[in-house]
């Protein structure tokens, strides 16, 4: 598997947070779209940290289990 990291993940533009992220921004992921090697996603407590990137399959598996988790 071929993984792939960006050392600073302020070097890319377009960054977006999740609809369902809270207010205070805690805890959150953000992703960026149309990124030719796949879905670059970071934490958004170190926007300047690095990002790793995912397979658009691998991210679409991902999505797919997170929606199908039941709710608390």
């Amino acid at each position: 598997m071929l993984e792939l990291t960006i050392l600073h993940a302020t070097a890319l533009t377009g960054w977006r947070k999740s609809s369902y992220s809270g207010p205070d921004n805690d805890s959150c992921l953000e992703v960026l779209d149309g990124h030719p090697a796949g879905v670059p996603v970071r934490d958004s407590k170190d926007p300047h940290g690095p990002a790793l990137v995912f397979s658009s399959p691998a991210w679409r598996a991902f999505i797919a289990s997170v929606k199908a988790m039941p709710t608390v």
